[in-house]
């Protein structure tokens, strides 16, 4: 399904997979999030931290009308605060889709996948 707006000019559609890679760009500029984790975990727990060329692939967005809803699974580096990290990227998200497509985001949910080591080299 895609997200749908009409002006005096004609029709826009947004495409999910568009809504889902602005907000991956978006909350990859977040400090303490090291990447965007895949939605399919491995049987034995581990998970995979995806590309920055990749990273909608960790988000789902559900459109119903004029309800946007995202879910994002991240992986958050070793020593931050977690909540913060995932306040900051449902804020940073929220306000980057509606300054670039002028839709109000109705939530964010954040899963954390896992915690990583972040190399500082």
């Amino acid at each position: 399904m895609s997200l749908q707006f009409s002006n005096k000019l004609g029709h826009i559609n947004v495409a999910n997979d568009v809504i889902a890679t602005l907000a991956g760009v978006a909350a990859l500029e977040c400090y303490g999030l090291v990447g965007m984790a895949s939605r399919s975990q491995l049987k034995d727990g581990i998970t995979e931290l995806l590309r920055r060329d990749n990273s909608s692939k960790g988000i789902e967005v559900h459109t119903d009308k004029d309800n946007v809803t995202i879910d994002m699974h991240i992986i958050v580096g070793y020593g931050t605060k977690i909540s913060e990290v995932a306040k900051g990227v449902q804020s940073r998200v929220k306000y980057t889709l509606n300054e670039l497509l002028g839709i109000q985001v109705e939530h964010v949910n954040i899963f954390i996948q896992g915690v990583r080591l972040v190399n500082e080299d």
